[in-house]
């Protein structure tokens, strides 16, 4: 038997030579399935049942029934999948623009390993549910420039890993959840052009890593010091929108501390008093925008010789008028530059 083998093996090995070469051509000669994961049953059904939901115009491209692809169908478009273990999982949803109509589909919240969530330019209508909470892993939320409706729910305070949340140009009402200061990855947030009331929680300065707030265009009320009273808040932070609310009081010179800031838009509220000269000294301010508010006093001379300064709107205010001319900075803007002095 011993020797028996042993010519068995010889003659094997005489037959299938092990070169990288056979190997490879072993490898393609497998059947795809094998090759392929299989992509999870969760994920599967989840995005089956958001097709079953979803116009015949946002579908018509989604063919077959596995969204991660097979080895005759390609993924559907906008779903990206990546391996897992044994399965693949769908990590990135992407429809936007392309007229969904109806309510934020909830099986959504079914695919708990997304990173990336993309449903902008929709018209999608109702609240975003509470099991938004149940993506863990989410780093980008955009559902701006929908008809979403209702408040914004406290449970995306759950999704410790988000970095971007872009909720503009839709019609959410209420307050600013405070449970937003849980997202401690944050870097840009977008809440402008909704009808939010009340105040912004001065507790959002201590995102550590906060670059880019817009609540324009709301009904928000309240006082830049207020915003700004926690000391070392706000400590990345270089764009600030917080145009046509009801902001009122005036321009602290602690203002000055963020350090970071570039652009500064303040337009059509209802602040009143002086621009402290402190805050033409922030190193890195480009876009200055006090226009339509109660603004008065002279604008400090400071600001002309602001090294980044490109713009600077002042129209609609109370300021003195003064007689520095036109060009007196070579970069700066002015919409009325008989008031500067």
């Amino acid at each position: 038997m011993a020797i028996r083998k042993g010519r068995m093996g010889i003659k094997m090995r005489h037959q299938f030579p092990f070169t990288p070469f056979s190997l490879i051509l072993f490898l393609f000669a497998l059947p795809q399935q094998s090759v392929l994961s299989k992509t999870l049953k969760r994920d599967v059904k989840a995005l089956n049942e958001i097709k079953a939901s979803l116009g015949w115009r946002v579908v018509y491209s989604w063919v077959g029934d596995d969204p991660c692809g097979d080895a005759l169908l390609p993924p559907w478009s906008g779903v990206t999948c990546s391996t897992q273990g044994d399965y693949r999982v769908v990590t990135e949803l992407e429809v936007y623009a392309v007229s969904i109509v109806g309510p934020f589909p909830v099986a959504v919240t079914n695919l708990l390993d997304l990173t990336r969530l993309d449903l902008h330019n929709n018209k999608l209508t109702g609240p975003i549910p509470p099991q938004i909470g149940r993506l863990r892993r989410l780093k980008i939320l955009n559902l701006r420039w929908n008809k979403l409706q209702g408040v914004i729910p406290p449970e995306i305070g759950a999704l410790k890993s988000l970095t971007h949340l872009y909720l503009g140009f839709n019609n959410f009402k209420g307050e600013i959840p405070k449970e937003l200061v849980d997202l401690r990855e944050l870097r840009y947030l977008h809440l402008n052009e909704n009808r939010l009331s009340g105040r912004i929680s001065p507790e959002l300065g201590t995102l550590p890593n906060l670059r880019h707030l817009d609540v324009g265009n709301n009904h928000l009320v309240g006082t830049i010091r207020e915003l700004i009273r926690l000391e070392g808040c706000f400590p990345s932070l270089r764009n600030l929108y917080i145009n046509n609310n009801y902001f009122t009081g005036g321009v602290p010179s602690q203002l000055a501390n963020l350090t970071n800031l570039e652009i500064l838009y303040l337009s059509y509220n209802k602040m009143s008093g002086i621009i402290p000269p402190g805050v033409a000294h922030i190193p890195k301010l480009t876009y200055l925008y006090l226009d339509h508010n109660q603004f008065s006093g002279r604008i400090p001379d400071a600001f002309y010789k602001h090294p980044f300064l490109k713009e600077m709107y002042i129209e609609g205010n109370a300021f003195r008028q003064g007689v520095k001319p036109i060009g007196f900075h070579k970069v700066l803007e002015v919409s009325d530059a008989e008031f500067l002095v």
